[in-house]
Formats: structure tokens, sequence, C-alpha cells
């Protein structure tokens, strides 16, 4: 079954949510050592920790590279139950629902459960 793409009005609610989250998470003191984004595709949202490339007296600094992205969380909109679920990553980037919350209507639900991190497997 193909997922279909997120009703525009969701997504924007969704976008206000996640945003929001990234920015109060990571205070902007510290933003140019990590920062969290969201990225959309299809039915869903991903966020992802960047940091900035090893730095080294030996490079220069235009030559250090892209910022690394790591997988935190995922959020995927089911169109037919109007629910979210919650998916954690696994070391080799692979997505699995995250079984200690059920899916819910309310996608505030699902990122206060990634804030708090209950099992360590989003923040570590």
């Amino acid at each position: 079954m193909i997922a279909l793409p997120l009703p525009p009005d969701v997504r924007a609610h969704a976008e206000t949510l996640l945003k929001a989250f990234c920015d109060r998470r990571v205070p902007a003191p510290v933003r140019k050592e990590v920062r969290l984004e969201v990225s959309f595709r299809d039915n869903g949202a991903t966020i992802y920790e960047r940091r900035p490339p090893f730095l080294s007296s030996f490079i220069p600094a235009e030559k250090n590279g892209e910022w690394t992205r790591l997988s935190v969380a995922q959020f995927r909109f089911d169109a037919r139950t109007q629910q979210w679920t919650l998916y954690c990553a696994d070391r080799n980037s692979r997505w699995h629902v995250y079984d200690d919350v059920d899916a819910s209507e309310r996608l505030e639900h699902l990122i206060a459960e990634v804030d708090a991190d209950p099992t360590g497997i989003f923040w570590g």
C-alpha cells in the first residue's frame, strides 16, 4: 500500500509543532555545535540531530565538509485513521515502531514522548 502525502493542513500544523520543538530543545547559543532539523517526506516527518564536521587546523574551514546527520525520531501519519505513529531508528538507521506509546491523533503527545525519552532510545 502506498502512503498518501500529508494533507496540507496536517502538514502545516506538524511543521509548526516540530519546528517549535527543535528550537526549544536546542538553545540558540549552542546551535553552532548542534542543532535539530525536521524534514518532511510523503506522509511523515523526521527529526535529525546535526553536528558540524570535525575541525582540523590542517584542513581549511571551507573544505571541512557537511554537517553530520543522525536520525532521532520519525512521525508517520495514516490518512485512514487520522493518527500519527512514532518510530525510532536502530544503529543501522532503520526505522521501527516505538512500542511504548500508542498511535495518536495528537502529534503533541508523541513529541512529548520523544522529549521525555523514558527508554533512552531517542537521546541516548
